[in-house]
């Protein structure tokens, strides 16, 4: 199967805990995350999650994902059909180090030959936002 994958890792000098509450909040998103808005869903099992995509190049879009895994204080993972032969996986993972500091792991995995033409072509508009919402959800974990 044809995939690309966009991801940004950074260290967080904040609790599991802490950082696990900023991305569970769905509704408060918008203090951290200028690029996805009208954040709603609820983290349940087979749970979806809606929000607008407003990518800086694009036309905003609404995206509608279904929860594929998620477990507290480490992972969220959602998923999404985004047309014919094409699929995406949103994806934020949380590995703790020590009692205030992890890893942050943020991406999106494209599969299908159509995702990963259109994605392999727009990497360089995509990767820049990725890693702007990895700072911004760092600073709002420290910020504590």
């Amino acid at each position: 199967m044809d995939t690309t994958r966009i991801e940004s890792r950074i260290g967080v000098r904040a609790s599991a805990e802490r950082i696990w509450d900023l991305l569970s909040d769905l509704d408060q998103w918008a203090h951290w995350n200028p690029y996805e808005t009208d954040v709603s869903g609820q983290l349940s099992i087979k749970g979806h999650i809606s929000l607008t995509e407003a990518l800086p190049g694009f036309a905003p879009r609404q995206v509608s994902g279904q929860l594929g895994d998620w477990q507290p204080l480490t992972k969220l993972i959602w998923s999404e059909r985004r047309g014919f032969l094409s699929q995406s996986t949103r994806y934020f993972t949380i590995n703790q180090l020590e009692k205030d500091s992890c890893i942050l792991s943020h991406g999106i995995i494209f599969t299908g030959l159509r995702g990963e033409i259109f994605h392999d072509k727009h990497r360089a508009k995509i990767r820049p936002v990725y890693e702007t919402l990895s700072e911004n959800l760092k600073r709002a974990a420290e910020a504590i």
